[in-house]
């Protein structure tokens, strides 16, 4: 029978519920427990795929096609697994299928309310989630705040989940904000509020973690203990770290594993974080490293770097293993349509990210030119290709109409454009392809010399495709498709010949990197750019 670990936040939003979650999945699992995390989302929606990345950030796709919040992303960095739809519950997707279940007369006639429909419905997502997954430990983090009107359904059926199972079956893990004010002292009040609207809503937490910019001292934690009813080595601290992927080191430290193995009635084996703690050392070693290798990720979602998370993660993976200190600045397309490329002159690695849509891809292409004809290494995701693959028809073979039919409907040279057996599909959702699939490599290639292989399974999050109409004459202008569909001549991956670097593919490599195991293609993309610092 599974235990679970509900890990919920106080104070304000994007304090880090996501990396303490991943945290206490990746020492439980260095423990030898098969713990696994989940993340329970209290908006409306149904998932992701139809968020605004500027409020949302990135949306994360799991290998079986479920477009989900970006802390899915972290959670598979962390462990190091790759994971499945029943990881991510968006509160939309239980009112749905309470309505419908209402609608088809389920219920028997019985007046359909929050409690219990909505919060039983909860309550078997979590549970089939540690099915579906065959999770010891589930560690479950409820997004928002307490407080959030929306956030009180989930909140509900946590606290009912502690009652229903056995005592040492359901743990609760508190983080809240724990600030340093200007005359230097550390204020406990705002934790003590948090605490006590959790209370309110009648779970008692039993950890919590203050999240300060540099560890509390030992009177801070007992203030903490006593006025949070929470016992002294019960109370701990995740400070500003130079990595995420420090917190769970600083954690091991606490002793917070032991703690959660003695709550929990776990039997952890003596952990070994030798190979993290390693490649930690050389990320912070990274940020103080006077020389730089400045990428310069093009987006049109430039507000926020989370926006893109995985590339930026993908970037560090890389940068540790290359053994050089990667820059990476999020920089503005439509910037580069006002302005120009001047901005671009510093930078040794030009990558420009997924996307949809006609907003700022001209200066994504103009970035683009500009990496082809300077010899800048580049590396283009998804959209990324597909800007690339337009720019080459543009500038290389002449078609100044060049488009993607996304964007322009009417170009006689649609280089990008939708399958035949697309057009007939009446709903946008019915054309995208999401999840893994596999990609056949063609031996002699770039592609297949940083893969080494001649078969790979990668993740895809678009609609429409290089046209194969167009195919003869992109690679009389220099490209090299070397990456294909295994079934049908489909293009995956593009490379320019007689370059340093210039890759893309249509697949979204950035979702597969982690710390321990760089992503190919984003390695042999900072090690070209390395050359150029």
């Amino acid at each position: 029978m599974a235990k679970y670990v509900f890990v919920t936040g106080g104070v304000l939003s994007s304090l880090g519920k996501g990396i303490l979650a991943a945290s206490i999945t990746k020492l439980l699992r260095q423990g030898g427990v098969k713990a696994v995390s989940m993340k329970v989302d209290p908006y409306l929606n149904c998932d992701a795929g139809t968020l605004n990345p500027f409020e949302h950030g990135e949306v994360f796709v799991t290998r079986d096609g479920f477009e989900c919040d970006l802390d899915v992303g972290n959670y598979e960095r962390f462990s190091n697994e790759f994971a499945v739809k029943e990881q991510n519950l968006m509160m939309g997707s239980v009112y749905k299928t309470v309505i419908e279940r209402e609608r088809r007369g389920e219920y028997l006639g019985k007046t359909i309310q929050l409690i219990p429909h909505a919060t039983n419905e909860v309550k078997a997502r979590i549970r089939n989630c540690a099915k579906a997954t065959e999770a010891e430990v589930l560690v479950v983090e409820i997004g928002g705040t307490v407080g959030d009107i929306e956030s009180e359904v989930v909140l509900e059926a946590a606290r009912q989940m502690n009652f229903e199972e056995p005592p040492e079956a359901v743990t609760f893990v508190h983080l809240a904000l724990v600030p340093t004010i200007t005359t230097g002292e550390v204020k406990t009040k705002p934790m003590q509020h948090s605490v006590k609207s959790l209370l309110a809503r009648g779970i008692t937490p039993n950890f919590i973690v203050a999240r300060s910019p540099k560890m509390i001292a030992e009177p801070v934690k007992e203030k903490l203990s006593l006025f949070c009813n929470v016992r002294p080595e019960n109370v701990f601290c995740s400070p500003d770290a130079v990595t995420i992927y420090e917190v769970p080191m600083l954690l091991e430290k606490q002793g917070m594993h032991e703690r959660l193995s003695e709550r929990m009635d776990l039997k952890l084996r003596k952990l070994d974080l030798k190979e993290w703690s390693g490649l930690v050392d050389r990320l912070k070693k990274c940020a103080i490293t006077e020389k730089k290798v400045r990428i310069g990720v093009i987006g049109k979602y430039a507000t926020s770097k989370d926006t893109y998370m995985s590339v930026f993660e993908a970037l560090n993976h890389a940068s540790a293993h290359a053994g050089v200190c990667v820059e990476a600045d999020l920089v503005d397309s439509e910037e580069i349509e006002k302005h120009g490329i001047g901005a671009l002159k510093d930078y040794h690695g030009i990558l420009v990210p997924g996307g949809f849509g006609g907003r700022g891809i001209e200066g994504k292409i103009a970035a683009i030119q500009y990496a082809r004809e300077k010899d800048v290494p580049y590396l283009g995701i998804c959209y990324g290709l597909q800007l690339a693959i337009v720019e080459s028809a543009r500038n290389v073979l002449g078609w100044k109409d060049a488009n993607s039919s996304e964007n322009d409907e009417t170009t006689k040279h649609a280089v990008i454009d939708l399958l035949p057996e697309q057009r007939s599909v009446t709903e946008k959702g019915g054309t995208m392809r999401l999840g893994a699939y596999d990609v056949a490599i063609v031996k002699g290639t770039g592609a297949h010399k940083l893969y080494g292989s001649e078969k790979i399974s990668k993740r895809f999050r678009h609609r429409y495709e290089i046209n194969p109409e167009f195919i003869p004459d992109l690679e009389k202008a220099g490209w090299v498709f070397s990456g294909k569909d295994p079934k049908r001549e489909i293009m995956k991956v593009g490379e320019l010949t007689g370059h340093a670097y210039f890759m893309g593919s249509q697949y979204h490599p950035e979702f597969d990197s982690r710390l321990e195991t760089p992503e190919p293609m984003f390695l042999g993309f900072v090690s070209a750019a390395a050359k150029r610092a």
